[in-house]
């Protein structure tokens, strides 16, 4: 394997097709890890965050949600903005801007500021991550492509649960008086790494026939998710007020009116943000509908089981984190296997994964029946690990498989898609199961709650496992 250097003014050629090294390879991977990293991590710092600051409730929501859906609306367009001045440009400058806002973050004086310091975060990911795919799907192919999808995947799953533990880390460790200030602090020294490897090691690549954004897109897609995901994931701290209800009405319009102004576009020749023939792909289809249940499991989970540890269990965050430590290891260490098992097997293997993902799920159901309030790393430790490999197993194929049939020149919107689609996953997890859980506590107790928040995610497993049975054998 080679590393090439490149700099900001080589043009290449035809004969010299771009070349993602090791070193490029590990450098876009950091700057995937970063946002997944920063979306979990200031859970576990929230109180504290909100004594330091003063802050209610629905402000502290907002310090969350602030900078999901800012990432959410804007994957697409940081895609297709790749795919026109360049993936490279793209990632230096939103890694860049993500260590700005990092420390905007760390330094901000009220809650008022970090609110509006998450959002500019939340935006500068959005320029960030769309790149790292479309990069990988443009400067490498074969075998490579296969590992690098695969090392993807794993720092994607990886990512989200690392990011719990760490913050629960950092917050506990108070460095320098810093608080929750360092879990962003923290980002702003990765990031100065990040930006000299990438200018030596990231090169740059781009569609060969650049496509203008598509304006009125661009916004109807911000609208559709905007009304979607806003009163999804404030409405329970807020109290569901009416503007809940509206958003919640308007958002199946929204999308509609998205849908007919991208295929009205794409019939009269122009380019639209989303070119509707990328869902003739039946990889790409199948694929995506599979990550939406598997997202909205993942990241309900993840809330469900940190809140249901430190408020009822008693544990703190440090302990409360380290608790998911079995499902990270063993997801990053199965996640590396799973280039050789597709080769071999094909995609029966993410179907294998979503069963081997419900008999984890079910035996942490069973440890939440059976040992609460005592549950800890050794009850959940079985379960977790089970279900790391079984999450493992599907993750990074579907990745794969989305992808695997999207032209060199649209890669960046393909990833935009992808990781949209992802993130808005994401987001819907902690809206919809996290508000199950917290609405079930009061009357059935957290025990039970739990218990029935992880029969739902199992039913979701269930979904996952059976439209697994419909993607292609093989892939591309």
């Amino acid at each position: 394997m080679t590393t090439e250097t490149t700099t900001p003014r080589q043009v290449r050629t035809a004969s010299a097709p771009p070349v993602l090294g090791g070193l490029g390879l590990f450098t876009v991977l950091l700057g995937a890890a970063l946002p997944l990293i920063d979306f979990f991590i200031v859970n576990v710092a929230l109180p504290t965050i909100g004594r330091d600051l003063a802050a209610s409730e629905s402000v502290l929501e907002l310090v969350v949600s602030g900078y999901g859906l800012a990432y959410a609306v804007l994957l697409v367009l940081g895609g297709r903005l790749g795919d026109l001045f360049g993936r490279r440009r793209l990632f230096l400058g939103g890694m860049a801007a993500f260590g700005l806002t990092s420390l905007a973050c760390g330094l901000a004086p009220t809650a008022w500021t970090l609110v509006a310091a998450r959002v500019a975060q939340g935006a500068a990911s959005a320029a960030m991550l769309p790149q790292v795919l479309a990069t990988i799907q443009a400067a490498t192919s074969g075998r490579r492509r296969a590992r690098a999808m695969g090392l993807y995947g794993a720092t994607a799953g990886l990512s989200m649960v690392a990011g719990q533990i760490l913050g629960g880390v950092l917050v506990a460790a108070d460095i320098a008086g810093t608080g929750w200030r360092s879990v962003f602090l923290v980002n702003v020294p990765v990031v100065v790494l990040g930006l000299v490897l990438a200018s030596r090691a990231v090169p740059e690549t781009r569609s060969q026939n650049p496509e203008p954004v598509d304006g009125p897109g661009t916004v109807l897609l911000a609208v559709s998710l905007l009304t979607l995901l806003a009163p999804l994931t404030e409405g329970r701290s807020a109290g569901w007020p009416l503007w809940t209800w509206l958003s919640l009405a308007a958002s199946p319009f929204a999308a509609a009116a998205f849908y007919a102004v991208e295929r009205r576009a794409d019939r009269q020749g122009r380019t639209p943000l989303v070119p509707p023939s990328l869902f003739r792909l039946v990889s790409l289809r199948r694929g995506l509908v599979m990550i939406v249940p598997f997202s909205i499991g993942f990241s309900g989970f993840m809330f469900v089981i940190a809140v249901a540890l430190q408020r009822g269990a008693g544990l703190g965050p440090v302990q409360a984190g380290l608790t998911l430590a079995p499902m990270a290891v063993v997801f990053f260490f199965v996640s590396l296997a799973g280039p050789r098992l597709v080769a071999k097997y094909g995609t029966r293997v993410v179907t294998a994964g979503a069963v081997i993902q419900a008999v984890g799920v079910g035996l942490m159901t069973l440890a939440a029946w059976r040992s609460w309030p005592d549950l800890g790393l050794v009850e959940l430790l079985p379960g977790a690990a089970i279900a790391g490999a079984g999450q493992a197993l599907q993750l990074p194929v579907v990745f794969r498989i989305v992808l695997s049939e999207i032209p060199t020149a649209r890669a960046g919107v393909g990833s935009g898609v992808m990781v949209t689609t992802q993130q808005s996953a994401l987001a819907l997890g902690v809206a919809t199961l996290g508000t199950l859980f917290l609405s079930l506590t009061p009357e059935l107790g957290m025990r039970d709650a739990l218990v029935t928040t992880l029969l739902v995610q199992l039913a979701g497993v269930a979904l996952t496992g059976l439209l697994s049975l419909r993607l292609p054998r093989t892939i591309g």
